[in-house]
C-alpha cells in the first residue's frame, strides 16, 4: 500500500469521525432544548460552538477554506436576505453579515 492511499484512508476515517460528532453535537443541543425553561445556556452555547467546530474543519477536510466557507455563507445570507422569513423578523442575516464581514 503506498503512502498516498494511507493518506487518503486517515482522510476518510477522520471525515467519517467528524460526521458521527457533528449528529452527536445536534442531538445533544435538541436533547437540551426539549429541557424547556430549564436549559442551561452554557450548555447549549458549548453544542453550538462545536458544532460550528466541527462544520469548519469538516469543510476544510473536504478541501475547503476557513475564508470560502466565510464567503460562500456572506454570499448565500446576501442572496436570501430579501426573500428570507427570518430576516424579515429580526435582522438575522443583516446582522451576520455585518459580523461575517468585520472577521475578515
Amino acid at each position: 500500500m503506498r503512502k498516498d492511499d494511507l493518506n487518503i484512508m486517515a482522510n476518510i476515517k477522520i471525515i467519517e469521525e467528524l460526521k458521527a460528532e457533528l449528529l452527536g453535537f445536534i442531538a445533544d443541543f435538541y436533547k437540551e432544548l426539549t429541557k424547556g425553561g430549564n436549559i442551561a445556556k452554557e450548555t447549549l452555547l458549548n453544542s453550538l460552538a462545536s458544532t460550528m467546530i466541527v462544520l469548519y474543519i469538516l469543510g476544510d477536510r473536504l478541501g475547503f477554506s476557513y475564508k470560502a466557507l466565510d464567503e460562500k455563507m456572506k454570499n448565500k445570507l446576501k442572496k436570501d436576505l430579501d426573500v428570507s422569513n427570518i430576516q424579515k423578523e429580526g435582522q438575522d442575516f443583516t446582522r451576520l453579515i455585518n459580523h461575517l464581514e468585520e472577521r475578515s
